[in-house]
């Protein structure tokens, strides 16, 4: 691959809508976006990212960089893009409209609907999948998922395949009593509701997510081509200069090897539609959102997002400084990922940059950014 020598901020691109930043308080337009530039502009930073703020039935949307290496223009707010684990929200919201119909149910177990599922897995109910506490191992930690991507990442993983690389793991700890986020989980909650809807997890997320709420640029892909104009992902390394290599790994790994836990393609703009509608019970009652936002404390979504995070049912909390949203990280190679609303769905949030989750600093200064975005969002 090549590689393409990029310095941070030689490009930035700004998308203002809403009205002028004078007759807004709190946190402005400007203070989100100078936030912004610190990641485009520091070591190991992306080469483009895209914010998006929704409140008062508009949405500000701020882009800097660029989204292809080499080309000046910036991401935009329709362009295609790995979501990575927000997917996790998207399975939510189909596992809860059926816990919801009531042809399965929370405390259903792993062995009622899997019975050909290890044993020790079977008593794992669909409530511990969902908040982590299933003790599941995940497969994204294991030598097959590893030697899968390196012999052939490109190729088609089936499910059952994913359950293999664990099946002969033990249980990392009994199901209920600690948090462990496993990718794994959203995999055997997926193939729950297939076998009690009898129907797959393809066509349930177009019936239940994509059509009701036409997210035209939502999908979940087979192959590892994505829909174009999209934003390309990278991986970012320090040159011998002090400058940042970028290595185009967008079509690196097919997403056939996330499905239910991260292989959802979207756009910024589809991803703050869903996130309003998740939290605005579009796809499930009352009743059953009282149990989706029961908090396990210890949980922290991966990689962690803004203030303080609690797991939930295919969604976590993440208390800011300026207040408390709902929603959903992601890592995938190439794109971290970042989706929130508040509890009525009326304000979102969502941060995508084209590179992987990054560590450190750089995790800091993304996580201020996310929590600025959240300030201007909530009008604080």
């Amino acid at each position: 691959m090549r590689l393409f020598r990029w310095t941070p901020l030689a490009a930035i691109a700004v998308l203002f809508c809403l009205a002028p930043a004078s007759a807004l308080a709190g946190t402005s337009k400007a203070d989100v976006f100078d936030s912004m530039a610190d990641v485009l502009d520091a070591k190991g930073g992306p080469p483009g990212a895209i914010v998006t703020m929704h409140r008062g039935g508009k949405t500000t949307t701020l882009a800097a960089g660029t989204r292809q290496v080499g080309t000046p223009v910036a991401p935009k707010i329709t362009d295609h893009m790995r979501i990575a684990s927000v997917a996790k929200a998207f399975t939510g919201a189909v596992v809860l409209r059926l816990v919801d119909q009531e042809p399965i149910a929370l405390d259903d177990t792993v062995g009622k609907w899997l019975p050909s599922m290890p044993v020790a897995w079977h008593n794992v109910t669909l409530r511990q999948l969902l908040n982590h506490t299933s003790g599941v191992p995940d497969y994204t930690k294991s030598k097959g998922f590893f030697n899968q991507f390196e012999t052939a990442p490109k190729a088609k993983v089936t499910p059952q395949t994913i359950i293999d690389w664990v099946r002969a793991d033990p249980l990392l700890f009994p199901s209920g009593t600690n948090y462990e986020y496993s990718n794994t989980d959203n995999i055997l909650a997926a193939l729950m509701v297939e076998v009690a809807s009898n129907r797959t997890y393809a066509s349930l997320l177009k019936s239940i997510v994509f059509n009701p709420l036409k997210l035209r640029g939502s999908s979940l892909p087979t192959s590892t081509n994505l829909t174009k104009p999209f934003i390309h992902g990278y991986v970012a390394e320090e040159s011998n200069g002090g400058l940042t290599d970028y290595t185009d790994v967008s079509t690196i790994l097919s997403p056939t090897g996330a499905w239910a836990s991260g292989g959802i393609e979207s756009t910024p703009k589809d991803l703050g539609k869903f996130i309003r509608a998740y939290l605005a019970k579009r796809f499930f009652s009352t009743r059953v959102q009282k149990q989706q936002l029961k908090w396990f404390k210890g949980g922290e979504s991966s990689p962690a997002g803004p203030g303080k995070n609690s797991a939930g049912l295919s969604i976590f909390r993440y208390e800011t400084r300026c207040g408390t949203v709902y929603g959903h990280t992601g890592n995938f190679p190439g794109y971290v990922q970042f989706a929130a609303a508040n509890k009525t769905g009326t304000r979102s949030v969502t941060t995508s940059l084209n590179i992987p989750a990054p560590t450190g600093k750089l995790l800091r200064q993304l996580r201020e950014l996310q929590t600025k975005a959240v300030c201007f969002a909530l009008g604080k």
